[in-house]
C-alpha cells in the first residue's frame, strides 16, 4: 500500500499539496544524479540562462518559486522576504526547494478555507504581466514544476551538448 499521506482540506490544500508532490517527484530525479551530472552543460544553443543545465534549471525553479509566494503576499499585502536568485549547488537547490515550500505553505495558511469567490478575488500581477487569481498562481507553480522535471529528464537522456 505504501505510506500513509495526510492531505490539507479544501481547494487551496489541494493545490499545495499538488505543488509538494510535484517537487517531490523533481527532487526525486535530482537525488538519482551525481553532482558533475547536475552541473554538466546540456544547451549551448537556448538564449535562456536558466535552461542550460541541471543546475540553471533547478535554481530557477526555485527563485520562481519564492517569486510566486512573494507575488501573492504583495497581492494579500502581506509582507513578504527579500529572495536573491543565485546559481545553487545540488544540495542547496534541495534544500531551497524544500524551504520555497514551506514559505508557499506558510503564505496560504490563512487562506486554505478560502472558496472560489474568494480565490478569484485575489488578483496576483506576475512578474512577467499577466494577472492571475489565486487558483492560477498555485496551478502556474504546480505546471512550472511539472515542465522543468520533463526537460531535466530529457537532458538526461541525451549527451551532454546535443539539446534539443
Amino acid at each position: 500500500m505504501g505510506m500513509k499521506r495526510t492531505y490539507r482540506k479544501g481547494a487551496v490544500g489541494a493545490l499545495l499539496d499538488e505543488y509538494e508532490r510535484a517537487a517531490s517527484e523533481l527532487l526525486a530525479v535530482i537525488d538519482s544524479i551525481d553532482d558533475g551530472e547536475f552541473e554538466k552543460v546540456r544547451d549551448t544553443q537556448t538564449s535562456d540562462e536558466h535552461c542550460r543545465s541541471v543546475q540553471t534549471i533547478m535554481s530557477h525553479v526555485v527563485n520562481s518559486g519564492f517569486g510566486y509566494a512573494n507575488s501573492i503576499r504583495k497581492a494579500c499585502s502581506t509582507p513578504g522576504e527579500d529572495y536573491t536568485f543565485r546559481i545553487l549547488s545540488r544540495s542547496e537547490s534541495k534544500e531551497g526547494m524544500v524551504g520555497m515550500l514551506a514559505y508557499t505553505a506558510e503564505t496560504m495558511h490563512d487562506k486554505l478555507d478560502y472558496n472560489d469567490d474568494q480565490l478569484a478575488a485575489v488578483k496576483v500581477t506576475m512578474r512577467w504581466g499577466p494577472v492571475y487569481d489565486l487558483d492560477q498562481v498555485l496551478e502556474h507553480a504546480i505546471v512550472h514544476i511539472l515542465r522543468h522535471r520533463r526537460q531535466i529528464e530529457r537532458f538526461l537522456l541525451r549527451e551532454p551538448h546535443s539539446f534539443p
